[in-house]
């Protein structure tokens, strides 16, 4: 290799869902994030190679549906003419159309991919205004999927079922790529991900975040407590993705407790083809961009590295060394290793 050679930068590209990515680093759906396209353009300057707009949530289409039927009926027995007038929907309820003109905006100035968001939990709008989302000009779609199941009478199998028909009925609908986005809790993710597969899904996003819910003890009330992810919550999606890199024709894209460029390099390592970073914007601002991809740049050429396509799946379950580490015997050892008795000496809880 020539001096010269030596001295290239790393090549940090990859693709996504069909998209090619000029780096791993997406922006993940957050409402403060991506409201309007000045935060676009802004989250791209610094380094963007994606962005996930902010959910649309099945709540907001219901809501629009409902408006605009009552809204038809304003009138209607009392003058003829009335009957052919219904007011627009962004008068009473604009997040829909907004999010629409956002997207078409956004695409007509942002020289990245741009990726739809929908939020919701059960079969309804989401085939109509996925095409809706379509025409604006979304370049691929995130089904967002967030659902906490109560009823006691449901099996996980019919729960399952449900999800796996929302995205063979959106599959069918438009010609979009469709990543689901999913929370951790199913029985069996890796057979959830091969009916995923077989119903039209281009790729996952591991893993959604369920904010829980926390209690006011003096007002007496539930109050919502939104807690930024930290790198020790990238183990989880770290974990499932290197189980399922190459095992399935799925684009793995990481979410969660992305904060460093060794956290990047880890779950690419494991087989994740991009990772949406969120809390780190959040905390630190857009500018956290540019310092992530600076550090992956540095671990790579540090590393030997020429390509970041030679790092993705290195270290996933089937390349490893150890292929148990990732299930049981990972636990057994931690158990076993754990420095008893510097916990014992260590400061009590009181």
């Amino acid at each position: 290799m020539s001096p010269a050679a030596a001295m290239l930068p790393p090549d940090l590209s990859t693709s996504w869902l069909g998209l090619p990515l000029r780096s791993p680093l997406v922006v993940g759906a957050a409402a403060p994030l991506s409201g309007d396209v000045g935060q676009l353009l802004e989250l791209e300057r610094y380094g963007a190679a994606a962005i996930v707009l902010h959910s649309l949530f099945e709540e907001q289409l219901e809501h629009e549906q409902l408006a605009m039927h009552r809204q038809g009926l304003v009138g209607s027995d009392s003058h003829a003419e009335a009957l052919s007038y219904v007011a627009e929907a962004a008068l009473f309820h604009g997040g829909p159309d907004h999010y629409l003109r956002l997207i078409e905006q956004g695409r007509a100035r942002l020289p990245i991919p741009l990726v739809a968001s929908l939020n919701g939990c059960h079969r309804g709008s989401w085939v109509r205004f996925a095409r809706q989302l379509e025409s604006a000009g979304a370049q691929a779609l995130e089904l967002n999927i967030y659902a906490i199941p109560t009823d006691p009478e449901r099996s996980s199998a019919s729960i399952e079922a449900e999800l796996v028909a929302i995205v063979a009925e959106v599959a069918a609908a438009v010609t979009l790529p469709l990543a689901v986005k999913l929370g951790p809790f199913y029985t069996n993710l890796a057979a959830l991900a091969q009916q995923l597969e077989q119903a039209g899904a281009a790729g996952l996003t591991l893993f959604n975040r369920f904010y829980q819910p926390d209690l006011d003890i003096e007002a007496l009330e539930i109050r919502s407590n939104l807690l930024l992810s930290t790198p020790h919550d990238l183990r989880l999606p770290l974990r499932w993705i290197a189980l399922l890199h190459g095992r399935r024709a799925l684009d793995l894209a990481a979410s969660g407790g992305v904060h460093r460029g060794t956290d990047l390099v880890r779950l690419l390592m494991a087989g994740a083809c991009c990772t949406q970073v969120v809390g780190a914007l959040l905390r630190h601002g857009p500018g956290r961009l540019a310092g992530l991809l600076e550090e992956l740049g540095f671990w790579l050429a540090e590393h030997g590295y020429g390509s970041l396509r030679q790092l993705i799946g290195c270290l996933d379950q089937r390349h490893c060394a150890d292929p148990a580490a990732y299930e049981r015997a990972q636990y057994i050892q931690a158990l076993q290793s754990y420095p008893l008795a510097d916990a014992i000496s260590g400061p009590g809880p009181w």
